[in-house]
């Protein structure tokens, strides 16, 4: 990944893995992805460097919403 990307970082929160291997998402992802509980999909990325996961939104769901 890019060092350019920390200045483009929001912290929202934080969470303990569930005994499960859940993550709990914050409720401001809601506030301010274009996201749907129950529809939409994440992409998951680790660095290996950073020792850093990312989730991103799946592109063509992006697209999907952005002409409902």
């Amino acid at each position: 990944m890019d060092n350019n990307i920390d200045n483009k970082l929001i912290y929202l929160d934080n969470y303990v893995l569930q005994q499960d291997m859940r993550i709990r998402l914050p409720k401001a992802i809601l506030n301010n992805l274009n996201i749907k509980k129950g529809i939409t999909h994440f992409e998951i990325f680790f660095n290996k460097d950073t020792q850093e996961l990312v989730l991103r939104v799946k592109n063509d769901e992006l697209e999907d919403f952005s002409n409902e």
